[in-house]
């Protein structure tokens, strides 16, 4: 009994220490890539470029540079710049939403676009599927709010973050803590899909969920990685997919499918708490959220099949024996 225990929790180890590897691999570039830019104004620069089209949800130019800060680094900085904003404590409440489902679905794209190439998604229907998502999204948002004059009352603003110290080693150690964090989670993660496949629960929830995932075109081997990435975030999900990528385990449509319905709809319960504290509306940036990238993804997984163009958004990866 004691010998099993032991081999079970060194495969674990095993098999995390190569997700963080990979992943780390990504990140730690990506990161550095970022802040350089950032120091160098690149989102100022993005957000200038963004603003003209934030007409189109309802939303004045600032919201076009909150979101830019938020796709180069993260959405914590997106929060931050809309509390440093002037004139946000008069958005309604309409307004404030649909900037939240913009943030959630387009965020740290550096580090997040280069996971799902890793797992053999192309690079740019990645990012156009991103940014366009969110963008979609909140034009129809924008206008569903209009038509039935929703959300239309100023919106409260719960919080205000702290002030941060700007120096490189704050932010080094910062980032340092992360990726603590970041190999921490992968640990637990792999203990439990290991507890999940021994208790017979993933397949109770492979069949349970097997008719949405036929709709939507996720295959059942993929489930339980899916749905990690959906509560807990791309890097997570999108780090095990790598894995069965690797090992040939998924096909690649099946893990385009998987990366894109994470990369819009991901991290759903930190994520969206986060968003919460600008004063959002949960009927935007979490019930439309799931209904829009579930269906949206149908639609694209569907299209994939029929007209036969996989090799446009997406590649193997898998280890050729």
């Amino acid at each position: 009994m004691l010998e099993r225990l032991r081999r079970g929790c060194g495969e674990i180890l095993a098999d995390s220490w190569k997700v963080i590897i990979t992943l780390f691999k990504i990140m730690v570039p990506a990161i550095l890539i970022v802040k350089i830019l950032t120091e160098l104004g690149a989102a100022e620069l993005l957000g200038a470029a963004f603003a003209p089209v934030m007409s189109w949800m309802g939303l004045p130019p600032e919201a076009g540079l909150i979101w830019a800060s938020a796709m180069l680094t993260n959405i914590y900085t997106g929060v931050v710049i809309f509390f440093s904003t002037t004139g946000t404590d008069q958005w309604t409440l309409a307004q404030v939403t649909i900037l939240g489902t913009l943030l959630l679905s387009a965020h740290n794209l550096p580090v997040e676009l280069r996971v799902a190439q890793k797992a053999g998604c192309r690079l740019l229907p990645q990012l156009v599927l991103r940014i366009g998502s969110g963008l979609l999204l909140g034009v129809l948002l924008h206008h569903s709010y209009r038509l039935t004059d929703s959300l239309q009352q100023v919106a409260p603003l719960p919080w205000s973050p702290e002030a941060q110290q700007d120096d490189w080693l704050s932010w080094g150690l910062a980032q340092l803590e992360t990726l603590a964090w970041t190999a921490l989670v992968i640990v637990l993660l792999m203990t439990a899909l290991r507890l999940l496949r021994l208790l017979g629960i993933e397949r109770l929830l492979e069949w349970m969920l097997r008719p949405l995932l036929k709709l939507i075109g996720i295959a059942p081997g993929a489930l339980s990685i899916t749905l990690i990435g959906m509560t807990l975030g791309l890097a997570y999900g999108g780090g095990l997919l790598i894995r069965e990528a690797e090992r040939g385990d998924i096909e690649p449509a099946d893990i385009f499918a998987s990366i894109s319905l994470l990369g819009i709809c991901h991290s759903l319960i930190e994520d969206t708490l986060l968003v919460m504290l600008i004063g959002a509306d949960l009927s935007g940036i979490l019930w439309a959220r799931i209904a829009f990238a579930l269906l949206l993804i149908g639609v694209i997984s569907r299209l994939m099949k029929r007209l036969n163009h996989q090799r446009w958004l997406v590649r193997s990866v898998a280890a050729r024996p």
